[in-house]
């Protein structure tokens, strides 16, 4: 399994519309892919420095295979949206992890 990992440093004058607009509509459209079999979003805790308030949002992916056409078929677009709706308000990068195991209490 392949999590794709977005991390996004939010600025307080949009944070309530980009909450909004990934609860409501992009993570929707995400999963509406067929790519990914789970989202969770996450804040990260801690002071920022430079403001705002950072999340990560993790997409499950079950190969490598449906990441690759996400990327290809759907990504440009959804990025591009992104993009247009809050431009530099928002600071993200992408990580790809790869699940080794799971541990879990009994």
């Amino acid at each position: 399994m392949i999590i794709y990992n977005v991390t996004s440093n939010v600025d307080d004058s949009i944070h309530e519309k980009w909450m909004a607009w990934m609860m409501e509509d992009h993570i929707p459209k995400i999963m509406a892919t067929d790519k990914f079999y789970k989202v969770k979003i996450v804040k990260v805790l801690g002071d920022e420095q430079h403001g705002g308030t950072t999340y990560s949002v993790q997409y499950f992916a079950d190969s490598r295979e449906k990441l690759n056409e996400y990327y290809n078929d759907h990504s440009p677009k959804l990025r591009a949206e992104s993009a247009g709706l809050f431009g530099d308000k928002i600071l993200q990068f992408r990580t790809e992890l790869e699940i080794i195991k799971e541990f879990k209490s009994v």
